[in-house]
Parts: structure tokens; C-alpha cells; sequence
């Protein structure tokens, strides 16, 4: 590959602070500079579903309308050169613009966005998660993993055969869905706990998830860590279950149970012989000082792997939550900067070994474990503190939903409502307007009636931003419903369904094809499976094209 030049960061800080305006990176210079191992955030400030139908493989989606909240944990460090890229519409500059707002001094933009990315003949991605997607698919060409269609797994479980499902979602996602008789155990738990499941010699493990990466990587995990048992992954996951006629169950609850002793001990015994073949690098509280000392230069993650509730029980002040099965699916909803230095927390080390083993070979070579990683640590309680801080905005009130409703009663206020598109459709306040913060200009000339608006919605931070912006857009009386939509329903009052007074286009949600729910009906619901399914299998040939991120096998046996 030709070296193109890129800007220094400290010119392109200058040249941004001195002039206001924000340095800009042709294609060529960002296709070079994604090939090197300088560190980057390439962020794309388009709403989820715009971002979805196109985006650049190594983009990491921070819509404009949750820049402020999003930001501050996808990129922690002040200084990284961030260049941003959207379709050329302008949001680039405006995302630029509160960026330096925040305190980011090395802004720039991809001139031109995506059009002169492809013009450049370098590849767009649809979908979301894509690095991490096309890893699960790059993982089953590599390793062959073991697949079991829907049809000869039900044949199995209905002839009697010695078989367990091991659900490798969250809790959340298998508690709305499953395979009848799954235990669930997410991909990131199942060395962890594979020693307490009621497995024999002889079981055949099944293991599924929505689709295919979780599953694919789930089964991996059990064949690399050297369990005795047959492993297989469920072909297409509920999805291609569904399509085959055969019911889900939902709201069960089998969950596997803590391991303790000997299964422990052998579980960390898998654990370590994983991340040894893997190079994965373990470091002490010394060793993760040196790297804070350095956090000038070189970003820092630490990431609590556990799960949820484990983390909210108690957890080191400087890490922030990202339960394994999720980081290995979805790093870019908490890793925005390449290149970057994460450190995994886990009291038992299980989990983080093989969480960090699977991110290495997906391209995140400075992935580190923390040993002892709680001795002497004062731990905090509850959820992390957010670097955005709610508030309310000056010449705004807050009102109960009592006066709320006299108001609208008495046709004394207008409600927007910035919920994103699927919970709007799902339920809100009667008469509202849906409309996204980001074109909240454009939406004001479609908002009819009201001397007085009322800001509501489902996250109170996005809330307050939007009602800020509201009271600069609008002369009128500007009020925030306190604790927004949920606290309109816990006054008894009622809900309106379906996508009415539309202010803006519901294209913030990339749509996928998991649940019914999204779809009109089962014909929908099948073509949109597909058309998912055709679109993973295709990801690595499409990898190889892009020639951007490299992947990399060391955790067979």
C-alpha cells in the first residue's frame, strides 16, 4: 500500500483552534492512516439507521442527537484524532463543532463522507457491529465450526437424545426468547460455568443465539477451551428456528449456577491455556499505573467484564461495566479509538482470559488482564458515574404529570417526544410529536398548535439536551416532563400507540430481523431473515476486499 501523508495531530490542533474550523482528510490519507498504529476514532454522527444502510467497516455510529452523553466513554481521552465522516450533509461540521465544545483539540473530517470514500473505490458496510460480525464469520471459515441445523436438533431433542441448548445471550434477550429447553449461558460465561451444567460423557452441547455470530463464537469458546463434549452451533439461531416452524418459548428462566471448586479450578486451568496460546498479557496494579501515567499519550480502557449485576455489587472506580459476551459482540458500543490500550477486570480471571483471547484475535492486539484486580481497591456501589451530567437547562421548568395533562387538556402545550422511533411506536403520550434532537430545527416547522412545549422521552440526559435546544429554537415557554414517559404511565395515565405526528423520519433504529415485533408480519419477517443471514456470509469476502483490519488465530488446541 502507498503511504499517503496524513496531518500531524498537533497541526491539525492548531489549525482547528486557531481558525474555528476543522482540518479535512481525503480518502486516500484516512485509508492510510486506518493501516497504521496511530490511534483513531472514526466516528459517524448519522442516526442508527442511516448509519446502518452504509457506513465506513472501522466507523463507529455516535449520532449526532447523543454526542454529549456517548462520547466521553467511547473516546476517554481529550487528544485522539478523531475524524468524522457522515454522508456529506453537514453533521460532520455540526458534530466537529460540540466536540470542541467538550474539549477534543484533533478533529477532522473525511472530505466528501462516504460518496468520496467509495468514489475512492474503498469499500462501505451495511449493518451494525460489522467488524465484530464479520470476526464470527472469518472464525467459522477458519476453524470449521460444528453446525446443527434446526431441523436435525429438533429431531434429536424429540427422539430423546442426550443433547443440552446452551443459550449464549444475555439474560435479557433469552428471557424474550428461546429455544424450548435452553439454559442460559452467555458466550462470555461458558468456560465459566460450562463445569456446574448437567453434562455428561456422551451430551451433545448446542449453541445458539438470535442469529449466528454468538453462536458460532459460543461453540468455538468450548471447542478451544477443550471440553470432552461434542460442541456444535445451532445454524441461524432462533431466527432460522422460527423459519422452520418451531415454536420459542418465552420468560423462561434456566440460568446456569456460579461455579465453585474443582469446576472453578478447571475452568481457570481451560481459561489460561486459551490466552497462552493467544500471547494475551497479564499485568498487576503496577503495571496498570504505568499505563495511567501514560494516559496523555495512549488511551485507556478498563472494562469490567462480569456481569451486570456483579458489577453493580461492587466494582473498581476507574472501570466501567461491558459484560464479556457483549464486548466480543459489539466492542463499538464501548471502544470507539483504535489502537487503544484495554485492561479486563474479572475477580476470577475466567471470563477476562477468554473475553481478551477472542478480542486479540479480532484485531485488538493491546488487550490486557488485570490480575488480583479488587486487592486492596475500594469498591464502588451502583451504576458508573456518567461523564455527562444531567441538568436542567437555565429558563426551563420541570413539571409533574398531573399539570402536564391539565395543560393538554386545556390546550395549553405541545409534547415532543424524543424516544427513539421503536418506543415511540410502542407507547406515548397522547397527542405527541415524535422528533429526533438532531433535526429538531427542521421539526418545529412541522409541529402544529401549543403556546407552551414540553420535552419528554425514555432517557432523561437526551431529554434535557433536546429541551436546551428547544428553549435557543423556540420564543415561547419551554418545560420537561419530570421523569418523562415512565412517570406519565406510573400516574395511571394512558398511552397512545403507533407512529402518529411524525416531525421527523424514523430512520434513527436500524432495524433486525430477531423479533417479529419489528415486522408487519411472518412473510416480512422471513425475507428480512434472509436477506441477514445472506448478508454475514458474505462479510469475509467482503473483508478481504477492504484489506482494513486483520484478524488473527492462535486459540486452537
Amino acid at each position: 500500500m502507498t503511504e499517503a501523508t496524513a496531518v500531524p495531530p498537533e497541526e491539525t490542533t492548531r489549525r482547528f483552534e486557531n481558525s474555528g474550523t476543522v482540518a479535512r482528510m481525503d480518502a486516500p490519507t484516512l485509508k492510510a492512516l486506518i493501516a497504521g498504529h496511530e490511534e483513531i476514532a472514526l466516528i459517524d454522527p448519522r442516526e442508527e439507521g442511516l448509519f446502518g444502510k452504509a457506513h465506513l467497516l472501522l466507523a463507529v455510529n455516535v449520532p449526532l442527537s447523543r454526542l454529549e452523553i456517548r462520547i466521553g466513554r467511547l473516546v476517554p481521552r481529550m487528544t485522539t484524532r478523531i475524524v468524522l465522516s457522515d454522508d456529506g450533509d453537514g453533521l460532520s461540521e455540526r458534530a466537529a463543532l460540540k466536540l470542541a465544545d467538550l474539549g477534543y483539540g484533533c478533529v477532522e473530517i473525511l472530505d466528501g463522507g462516504n460518496t468520496a470514500w467509495q468514489a475512492a473505490g474503498f469499500e462501505l458496510f451495511s449493518g451494525m457491529s460489522v467488524p465484530t460480525k464479520a470476526f464470527g464469520e472469518w472464525i467459522a471459515e477458519e476453524c470449521k465450526t460444528p453446525l446443527i441445523t434446526p431441523r436435525e436438533l429438533h429431531r434429536k431433542l424429540a427422539g430423546g437424545e442426550d443433547v443440552v441448548i446452551l443459550d449464549s445471550r444475555p439474560a435479557n434477550e433469552y428471557v424474550n426468547m428461546t429455544i424450548p429447553g435452553a439454559i442460559n449461558v452467555p458466550v462470555s460465561e461458558l468456560v465459566y460455568r460450562f463445569g456446574e451444567l448437567p453434562v455428561g460423557p456422551d451430551t451433545l452441547v448446542v449453541v445458539n443465539c438470535a442469529g449466528r455470530t454468538r453462536s458460532l463464537i459460543g461453540a468455538q469458546t468450548l471447542i478451544d477451551a477443550g471440553v470432552p463434549n461434542r460442541v456444535a452451533a445451532l445454524k441461524g439461531g432462533t431466527m432460522a428456528w422460527q423459519m422452520a416452524g418451531f415454536k420459542l418459548q418465552h420468560g423462561a428462566t434456566r440460568h446456569a449456577p456460579e461455579p465453585w471448586g474443582n469446576a472453578l479450578r478447571e475452568a481457570l486451568g481451560r481459561a489460561r491455556a486459551v490466552a497462552e496460546r493467544n500471547r494475551v498479557r497479564i499485568i498487576d496494579q503496577a503495571g496498570l499505573e504505568a499505563f495511567k501515567a501514560e494516559q496523555g499519550r495512549r488511551s485507556l480502557y478498563v472494562i469490567d467484564v462480569r456481569t451486570p449485576d456483579e458489577f453493580l455489587a461492587g466494582h473498581r472506580p476507574d472501570s466501567s461495566p461491558a459484560w464479556g459476551v457483549q464486548l466480543v459482540q459489539s466492542i463499538d458500543k464501548f471502544v470507539a479509538t483504535r489502537n487503544a490500550r484495554l485492561v479486563l477486570v474479572d475477580n476470577y480471571q475466567v471470563r477476562a482470559l477468554m473475553t481478551a483471547s477472542w478480542l486479540v484475535q479480532a484485531g485488538w492486539a493491546d488487550t490486557f488482564v488485570l490480575s488480583d484486580p479488587f486487592r486492596g481497591v475500594e469498591l464502588a456501589v451502583g451504576s458508573p458515574a456518567t461523564p455527562f451530567v444531567e441538568s436542567t437547562p437555565e429558563g426551563v421548568q420541570r413539571i409533574t404529570p398531573t399539570k402536564l395533562r391539565r395543560l393538554l387538556e386545556d390546550k395549553h402545550a405541545t409534547v415532543i417526544d424524543f424516544s427513539d422511533s421503536l418506543n415511540f411506536k410502542k407507547g406515548h403520550i397522547p397527542g405527541a410529536w415524535f422528533a429526533i434532537r438532531s433535526r429538531l430545527a427542521e421539526s418545529l416547522a412541522r409541529i402544529t398548535g401549543g403556546e407552551r412545549f414540553v420535552a419528554t422521552g425514555n432517557d432523561p440526559a437526551l431529554t434535557a439536551l433536546a429541551a436546551a435546544d428547544l428553549a435557543q429554537l423556540f420564543d415561547g415557554a419551554v418545560a420537561i416532563l419530570d421523569g418523562g414517559n415512565q412517570a406519565w404511565k406510573e400516574a395511571g395515565f394512558e398511552l397512545a400507540t403507533g407512529l402518529e405526528n411524525l416531525a421527523a423520519e424514523t430512520d434513527d433504529i436500524f432495524r433486525m430481523p430477531f423479533l417479529w415485533g419489528h415486522f408487519e408480519d411472518r412473510d416480512e419477517f422471513e425475507a428480512a431473515a434472509k436477506a441477514y443471514f445472506d448478508w454475514e456470509l458474505q462479510l469475509p469476502e467482503q473483508l478481504r476486499r477492504a484489506g482494513e483490519i486483520e484478524f488473527s488465530r492462535g486459540g486452537g488446541k
